[in-house]
């Protein structure tokens, strides 16, 4: 009954079948026996189904988009949603949930959802199957959908059952969701943090129309475990962070599990005591107990506040480092080091943000598409096929506020950048050194200009290590978003160096050396650069 709760009271025959097929890591082989369960009865009571007619089916992730509204549901959320609406890819059988405060949202609900699943497949929406809900039939929505292409499939006037994947999949949730609130007599308020656990543990079910992989593996190409699946609802203890609490102070704290941070990869509990949800690691989760609602004062919502470390607490709306011993290091050591420098310098301001939600803000698609269109202006790479015993690095985005004197945000920027820390010595690179002037030969050139009156210009070459040549065979993966279509197999051969590539202050240095020399300028002899 355990494994029963923890997948959100699924039934009998889909564990069975997760066990036999072995579609999941992390779920003990046993015997799964149908029993009585009195929250399934009380929550998923329902009639007879009618008889389905034949249901078309994509051939390809994107091919095809159910959706529905379900609402609107009493009480409101916490964060005051009182609708949710859902996106099932026909082809995975993936869903995705978005909570709304009113029927009108729906339509740029869609178009969030548009940017990122495009984004992140680099496929597009070719058609969409609705209800004839006014939020579906819009002026808006309809112009929207010919604008980019995508079909309509509409039900008849009063025939939602032909609707009837998204119908079902919205029936499954609130089934899941009322057997998860009564099993730990949760308050009614929970809804949507029991809709977002529910959605998460059903793509990681089996599918009648899916064979042996659950949607998350249909969709990501990567069997999913289910090791980390908690009870909805249990009593659970999060660690106290030790920046907030002295050294005899208790190290954990007793909080309500709610769910998964799929961002974080950490789980979501509720502090009754601030109405505060704390995204946290380091958990233990006692399944067997629940929490005395009758002593505790009503939940509210409230805001935000930060705690830096691996646990950190956010709004409820939606969603140690311990000293060593100093040691000696090689030159090759620092040099190694040194070459690293700048993409940690990238790393260390920048937004604790993914690819997922960075394409459903448009300030954050216009920083992505700006960086792309330099590089691709700077021919920095050609699209290849990859040769045979080659293997390509990875890249990915990070993102960075630029702020002005008055911590305004100025621009929004995005930058691409080599997973550097996969590359091979003597296979992706040889030398990485980059000489840099020593500071004597700096505070004598200002000197020699303060007593010469000399007039001092500092200058500064935008994305520098993009102008870089390289001379080793390197390729990379094409960056996520901007994968060409019909080529998503190819890979990327890089002329120049990009930010990230253990190579790269090396190439920026013996480019601008190159320059200089051919403009006349001589090299100090008692300086490497």
């Amino acid at each position: 009954m355990k494994w029963h709760r923890r997948f959100g009271h699924l039934h009998f025959r889909g564990l069975t079948e997760l066990v036999k097929k072995e579609m999941v890591i992390g779920l003990p082989k046993m015997e799964f026996e149908k029993k009585f369960c009195e929250e399934c009865v009380i929550g998923k009571h329902a009639r007879t189904s009618f008889p389905r007619s034949s249901e078309y089916r994509a051939k390809e992730q994107l091919g095809l988009i159910h959706t529905d509204l379900c609402g609107p549901i009493t009480p409101e959320s916490f964060s005051g949603k009182k609708y949710f609406v859902s996106f099932i890819d026909d082809f995975s059988r993936k869903t995705w949930v978005y909570f709304l405060k009113e029927k009108l949202e729906v339509f740029e609900t869609f178009k969030k959802f548009k940017v990122m699943v495009e984004k992140e497949t680099s496929k597009f929406i070719k058609a969409i199957r609705s209800d004839r809900g006014g939020e579906f039939t819009s002026f808006e929505f309809n112009k929207y959908c010919e604008e980019h292409g995508i079909k309509r499939f509409l039900t008849a006037p009063y025939s939602p059952q032909q609707n009837g994947v998204a119908e079902r999949k919205n029936r499954t949730i609130l089934d899941m969701v009322r057997s998860m609130l009564k099993g730990k007599n949760m308050p009614k308020k929970f809804w949507a943090e029991a809709v977002q656990c529910a959605i998460y543990v059903q793509n990681r079910c089996p599918h009648a129309k899916l064979g042996e992989k659950t949607p998350q593996e249909i969709w990501s190409s990567m069997k999913p475990s289910v090791s980390h699946l908690r009870v909805f609802g249990s009593v659970a203890y999060g660690q106290v962070p030790r920046q907030h609490r002295t050294k005899l102070e208790d190290r954990s704290k007793k909080y309500i599990f709610i769910g998964y941070d799929e961002k974080s990869k950490a789980y979501k509990l509720f502090d009754p005591d601030n109405k505060k949800v704390v995204v946290s690691r380091d958990v233990h989760v006692e399944e067997t107990k629940q929490w005395c609602w009758s002593n505790s004062a009503e939940v509210e919502t409230s805001s935000d506040i930060v705690v830096p470390s691996k646990t950190t607490t956010t709004e409820f709306s939606d969603e140690e480092f311990e000293p060593q011993q100093p040691r000696m290091r090689s030159l090759r050591e620092i040099y190694d080091t040194t070459s690293e420098v700048h993409a940690v310098c990238l790393l260390a301001d920048s937004e604790d943000l993914s690819f997922e939600k960075a394409v459903q803000d448009e300030k954050w698609r216009t920083a992505m598409d700006e960086e792309f269109e330099a590089i691709e202006r700077n021919k920095t790479w050609e699209l290849t096929n990859l040769p045979e015993g080659a293997r390509p690095i990875g890249v990915k985005w990070v993102y960075k506020k630029k702020i002005n004197a008055e911590g305004e945000v100025e621009r929004y920027k995005a930058r691409l950048v080599v997973k550097g820390y996969k590359q091979k010595e003597g296979v992706d690179y040889d030398e990485v050194f980059a000489p840099v002037t020593r500071m004597e030969s700096i505070r004598l050139l200002i000197s020699l200009a303060a007593q010469r009156h000399w007039q001092i210009l500092q200058m500064d070459v935008k994305s520098a290590f993009l102008n870089g040549v390289l001379k080793e065979e390197v390729y990379v993966e094409q960056p996520l978003g901007y994968m060409k279509r019909g080529d998503e197999k190819k890979v990327l051969r890089l002329r120049k160096a990009l930010y990230g590539l253990k190579q790269a202050p090396r190439a920026w240095n013996e480019r601008i050396d190159e320059y200089f020399k051919k403009n006349g300028y001589e090299q100090c002899p008692y300086e490497h650069a």
